[in-house]
């Protein structure tokens, strides 16, 4: 199964609050954090809700 590397990018300052809570449930708290999840439909909305706060990677 394909996983994704997922790290915060930029702050959530001035963002909205479901922005701010969809980056704390991804496990991502500050700038540079990076997480691997499972490449998972569930994992793919919450990227796409903070697209603009991360990047994101494909890893095996």
């Amino acid at each position: 199964m394909a996983r994704l590397k997922v790290t915060q990018t930029r702050s959530p300052i001035g963002g909205k609050q479901n922005q701010r809570d969809t980056l704390r449930s991804l496990g991502l708290k500050r700038i540079g954090d990076v997480v691997v999840k499972d490449d998972r439909p569930e994992f793919r909305g919450m990227v796409t809700t903070v697209a603009h706060l991360v990047t994101l990677e494909e890893v095996d």
